[in-house]
């Protein structure tokens, strides 16, 4: 594979809270709430991914001229999350229900806050008829200033030793800080909010990867913001230019239950162009 010399690595959601420690990586009680220090949803596989993706970018980080790292940065109230629902007997969802339009109009499941609830409804109006994903219930996780919303350690260590080497600095993209809609993609929400310019096309990331030869592209989940940044990014940018993403498989899982979708986010776009590699022998 011919790859050119103005490389990007695209890197999503490489954050504590979607990685499976083993219990011994994990800081000790003594230092913080025990709570605070499991990860909240973790992806089968996503720690060695992040090892893996350091050890890569502690090898060719030389080669390459700019680094993107999306953050999922979330409140505990959102949309998606526990506390934003209620059923009739007042009691949360559990973690992974799914809710729909036809959910809220029978009345399974209502906006906890009321003054949300017409609100809530036309989001699954719009979700529905977007038709990439349904609602589910996430726990909370990657909530801005907690352990679970830091870059995994091994690779934030070689991010900041990239930066010390280059004097470049990495563009960090935070996202999902509306609580009124879903942000699995890096581009875009899933349903734009008019009032907020956050959750619309990120023109200037799309600027960015379009001036590249050649897209790396790693992180987590598969099955949700890797494949859904991608595909936005697929549809914002000419045909052609499709050619120049390569996903690292190594360093990417989907959610358990999910490994569908990671599969078919895999074989759509690289029907489209998009390329794949394996870390430990890419751009050796």
């Amino acid at each position: 594979m011919q790859v050119q010399s103005r490389i990007h690595l695209l890197i999503i959601d490489p954050q504590n809270d979607f990685c499976d420690f083993p219990a011994s990586e994990l800081p000790s009680a003594d230092l913080c709430a025990a709570s605070s220090v499991r990860p909240a949803l973790p992806v089968a596989g996503a720690n060695a991914d992040m090892r893996r993706l350091a050890a890569f970018l502690r090898r060719v980080g030389g080669k390459l001229r700019q680094i993107h790292v999306t953050l999922d940065s979330h409140h505990p109230v959102h949309i998606a999350s526990p506390a934003w629902w209620t059923s009739p007997d007042g009691a949360p969802p559990d973690a992974f229900t799914t809710i729909s339009a036809q959910d809220m109009r029978s009345g399974r499941w209502r906006a906890r806050n009321p003054a949300w609830q017409d609100r809530t409804l036309a989001y699954l109006e719009a979700l529905a008829e977007s038709a990439r994903y349904a609602l589910v219930v996430w726990p909370e996780h990657c909530l801005i200033g907690h352990w679970g919303h830091n870059v995994h350690s091994a690779l934030a260590q070689e991010l900041d030793a990239w930066e010390r080497r280059t004097f470049e600095l990495v563009d960090f993209i935070h996202k999902g800080s509306n609580p009124f809609t879903e942000h699995y993609s890096a581009v875009r929400a899933e349903v734009p909010d008019p009032s907020d310019g956050a959750t619309r096309c990120n023109e200037r990331l799309i600027g960015c990867l379009r001036e590249a030869d050649t897209v790396i592209v790693a992180g987590e989940a598969l099955s949700h913001c890797v494949a859904n940044t991608v595909r936005d990014i697929a549809d914002q940018v000419p045909a052609l230019d499709i050619e120049k993403f390569v996903l690292l498989l190594d360093c990417s899982s989907p959610v358990g239950g999910f490994e569908s979708l990671g599969i078919r986010f895999v074989h759509e776009l690289t029907a489209r162009g998009m390329k794949t590699a394996n870390s430990v022998d890419f751009l050796a």
